[in-house]
């Protein structure tokens, strides 16, 4: 199997309101726009914000979206000035990662990840020094 591409779909209770929490909340970039949805850019995927196919109140989400930033204490000062509530202040994690939490208005969770330079994740394992 070949995947081409990926996103993930959110079907929120309140289309309007997590419509604003994406685009003007986190700033994502619009994609693409259609009768009753907005698909974001987040980096190497795509977000969906889906005003269509629900029952009009939002779904069980279990999962995370994990989104990276350059910055995770900037990021979090940008959310305060917007009024966003932060679940968890950037902390570095046992693994290495910079990790902040906060939800959407539907409640699914959002983790922005900030990536130390020292970390496995930014150096290539394909080379040595041998």
């Amino acid at each position: 199997m070949e995947i081409l591409s990926s996103r993930v779909i959110l079907r929120p209770g309140n289309y309007a309101k997590t419509l604003e929490f994406y685009r003007d909340g986190l700033g994502l970039a619009i994609a693409r726009e259609y009768p009753g949805g907005t698909v974001f850019f987040a980096g190497q995927s795509l977000v969906e914000v889906a005003g269509h196919g629900g029952t009009g109140t939002s779904t069980a989400f279990t999962g995370a979206i994990w989104l990276q930033v350059r910055d995770a204490s900037d990021a979090a000062a940008e959310l305060a000035l917007k009024g966003i509530p932060i679940d968890r202040a950037p902390e570095r994690e046992p693994w290495g990662l910079i990790e902040m939490w906060i939800r959407d208005p539907d409640g699914v969770p959002i983790v922005l990840v900030e990536i130390p330079p020292e970390h496995p994740i930014r150096r290539d394992s394909r080379w040595s020094d041998d």
